[in-house]
């Protein structure tokens, strides 16, 4: 068990290959219809031909209401964090970063039509999450995105960078999510409790 996590900010460093080069997995981003490049030809990097607009687009996972929605159906126990508005999921896959987290709405609710009161709780929320990410020690920055292109239910990404790891700046940490060795599953565990534990302080209960 990790005692004192605190004694050592390169716990998160400690499992990189740092200097080696990695190999990609089949299912990361190059390999997506979306990526924008082309696997390089004669060693020249491609940027993809576009496809045709496909319009009307089809419904996002959730699009007809809560009844489709998985996230709704989701017990507060899969979460690391809930309150009485708000619940923190990490990420399912196993990944090499220090967290990944999404931030949901409880209720049924895009950005577009999330209800005044938690909007304006939004921010705060953020602010929460975020500040117990830092608590952790060992982070550079934590990354707030927001997708919506797959489901209708708001869901906010929380994407820690490790510090120092200068090579994973700004948009392109995602994409390095998906090729670096997964973090141990001790320390991942471990963050997770204290992320959760963090935020319980402060109202909500932890479920890891």
């Amino acid at each position: 068990m990790i005692t004192n996590p605190h004694d050592d900010d390169r716990r998160f460093l400690a499992h990189l290959p740092v200097g080696e080069r990695l190999p990609i997995p089949e299912d990361a981003a190059p390999a997506w219809d979306i990526f924008p490049y082309e696997p390089p030809e004669g060693g020249e990097l491609r940027v993809r031909a576009l496809d045709a607009p496909e319009l009307p687009e089809p419904p996002r996972h959730g699009e007809a209401g809560p009844v489709e929605c998985n996230e709704c159906g989701r017990p507060d126990e899969d979460y690391v964090w809930t309150d009485e508005h708000w619940r923190l999921r990490a990420f399912g896959e196993p990944h090499g970063l220090p967290a990944v987290l999404f931030l949901n709405p409880r209720g049924h609710h895009d950005l577009l039509d999330l209800p005044p009161a938690r909007a304006a709780e939004l921010g705060p929320v953020l602010q929460r999450v975020e500040r117990a990410i830092l608590a952790l020690g060992g982070i550079g920055r934590v990354h707030v995105n927001r997708w919506g292109d797959g489901a209708a239910h708001l869901h906010l990404w929380l994407i820690a960078r490790p510090a120092g790891q200068r090579q994973l700046l700004g948009s392109t940490l995602p994409l390095w999510m998906d090729v670096l060795p997964p973090l141990p599953d001790e320390l991942r565990a471990d963050t997770l409790r204290r992320i959760a534990a963090t935020l319980a302080t402060d109202g909500g209960t932890a479920h890891v």
